[in-house]
């Protein structure tokens, strides 16, 4: 049971994003983020925070799997508050996730589980 369970956390420093304006920076921001999460946060007064909580749940999803798999198929979204995720084209795993910033960080912890 244990061998189809994986955990995954990640901490980013929310100044990393704020110093790539997404505004000169598009190419890099569409290597990582899909278009609906780039317009989710996009539609905040601080972008950077919610990018920031979006990369660090992304890098979590890394780490709680046993498969390599490119950022960017990592796709996350929002229901209600809560943040959930998916692998595109992929319905092997089943996540929860949960995601906290503050002024200079957003840190994210994600359970996966192997189906």
């Amino acid at each position: 049971m244990l061998e189809k369970i994986g955990i995954g956390i990640d901490i980013v420093n929310i100044e990393k994003f704020r110093e790539l304006k997404y505004d000169s920076n598009k190419e890099f921001y569409k290597k990582i983020f899909s278009p609906s999460e780039i317009k989710y946060c996009l539609k905040y007064s601080n972008p950077s925070q919610h990018f920031s909580g979006k990369f660090a749940i992304k890098e979590a999803v890394i780490k709680s799997i046993k498969m390599k798999i490119p950022i960017n198929k990592i796709i996350t979204d929002h229901v209600g508050k809560k943040p959930i995720v998916c692998i595109k084209n992929n319905s092997d795993y089943f996540f929860i996730v949960s995601l906290s910033h503050d002024k200079d960080y957003a840190i994210a912890v994600v359970l996966s589980e192997k189906i």
